[in-house]
């Protein structure tokens, strides 16, 4: 059983897992409905590539710490999921707009929150995941 401390760090941890599953997620629609000639596309595949490796490294730290990692986006999936639905019927520039306010919700929640983590959970935070998080890191 975890210690106090690594159930702290699974519990937020899991918290930002969802919301880059969230994100995968996201993309994953908005990809599949964007015109195949779209300027967009090169960018929003960097981006859900971006997500899917930050999935993977959440994923592995929660079961080092011997939590088990959420296995879906929860309630932040089917809000983000309408969201973009809406904006991708409007077009693309909307859409954009979509994921845009996304990513920086997803950023918000790591400035916020890195603090509630342990040391060794914070710099992988603040190393690897926040740095991609990034407006210019995309």
């Amino acid at each position: 059983m975890p210690s106090a401390e690594a159930s702290r760090n699974v519990d937020q941890l899991n918290s930002f897992l969802r919301g880059e599953i969230s994100a995968v997620e996201t993309y994953t629609i908005a990809l599949d409905r964007l015109k195949l000639e779209s300027t967009a596309r090169s960018r929003l595949d960097a981006c859900l590539q971006s997500h899917a490796e930050r999935v993977a490294l959440l994923k592995a730290r929660i079961e080092s710490l011997g939590g088990q990692p959420a296995a879906g986006a929860g309630p932040w999936g089917a809000v983000t999921r309408a969201i973009e639905a809406g904006a991708t019927a409007l077009g693309d520039r909307a859409a954009i707009a979509a994921l845009e306010q996304g990513e920086d919700h997803g950023l918000r929640d790591y400035q916020e929150d890195v603090v509630k983590l342990g040391v060794a959970a914070r710099d992988l935070v603040i190393q690897q995941l926040l740095p991609q998080q990034q407006p210019d890191a995309q």
